[in-house]
């Protein structure tokens, strides 16, 4: 782990401010999608270098990268795919249930970012497991029970260990451009949460 508890903490900190900023702009400023979008820088590559954009039409013409495709199942055997997350702003992690390291930490988090927007449908969490060879549909339910997840809002979600390693490190960039220097096979972990907004481009 590169990370310590404290600045993890402080990473979380960080991601649930840039959320709240984005929904207060979003949501009570009565300004449209495209000036919200420009509020917060966008990050087009795996070094994570910010861009900001100072004009809507930039948009198009700057930032290329957004999330994948996916299909996966979450801790209720539901499908989830990329379509549920069409037009609504994410935040992602990446975790596994017998991690007794920094993931529950993160969980810890992450819960208190659905807390505070449970009554925004247009806010969603995903967690995807890096074990999913181990993290079954039964096991992801046990752990969100534990945790108190709310299956509506927040899914943690396992399938194809292929298909969560590639979104992770060519998508979501969660291991920087670590990721891209990898062998496809070489355990995930990593401590970064991801948010992205309703045009499935990264934000922080």
């Amino acid at each position: 782990m590169g990370y310590s508890a404290r600045n993890i903490v402080s990473i979380l900190k960080t991601v649930y401010i840039a959320v709240s900023c984005y929904l207060i702009v979003l949501f009570w400023s009565g300004c449209s999608m495209s000036q919200a979008n420009i509020k917060l820088p966008y990050y087009n590559t795996p070094d994570f270098t910010p861009v900001f954009i100072s004009q809507p039409k930039e948009i198009v013409e700057k930032i290329d990268h957004t999330i994948s495709g996916f299909s996966l199942e979450d801790q209720d055997g539901k499908t989830i795919t990329h379509q549920d997350i069409e037009g609504k702003i994410h935040v992602a992690n990446f975790i596994f249930t017998r991690c007794i390291s920094i993931c529950p930490t993160l969980t810890k988090h992450m819960k208190k970012i659905q807390e505070a927007f449970a009554h925004q449908p247009d806010v969603v969490l995903l967690s995807y497991s890096v074990t999913p060879w181990m993290d079954s549909v039964a096991q992801l339910k046990k752990y969100a029970d534990r945790n108190h997840i709310d299956g509506s809002q927040w899914h943690l979600l396992t399938g194809d260990k292929g298909e969560i390693y590639q979104l992770a490190r060519r998508s979501y960039f969660a291991e920087e451009d670590l990721g891209f220097t990898r062998d496809s096979t070489e355990f995930l972990h990593t401590e970064h949460v991801i948010l992205v907004d309703k045009n499935k481009r990264i934000r922080g």
